[in-house]
């Protein structure tokens, strides 16, 4: 699996809470906020009105690229 590098930037006091669960959990601070955000994201994919705004951003996406296609080169509105 691929992985990509990303910065975080933590307030002094959120990024010491996170250093001291990471020691007292025995994992490096990296694993603590890699399964926190899994944790987020899972309570996002079981949460009914996340999944309305998702559709609906995704239904604003697939009409602005139906509307960028050349006429005839697609599933787009004639």
């Amino acid at each position: 699996m691929a992985e990509k590098v990303m910065t975080l930037r933590l307030p002094e006091a959120q990024a010491q809470a996170l250093e001291t669960v990471a020691e007292v959990e025995g994992l490096p601070v990296v694993e603590v906020v890699r399964l926190a955000v899994a944790e987020y994201i899972d309570t996002r994919r079981r949460d009914p009105s996340f999944q309305e705004r998702l559709q609906a951003s995704m239904d604003r996406v697939n009409r602005a690229m139906d509307n960028l296609r050349w006429p005839g080169t697609g599933s787009g509105h004639s």
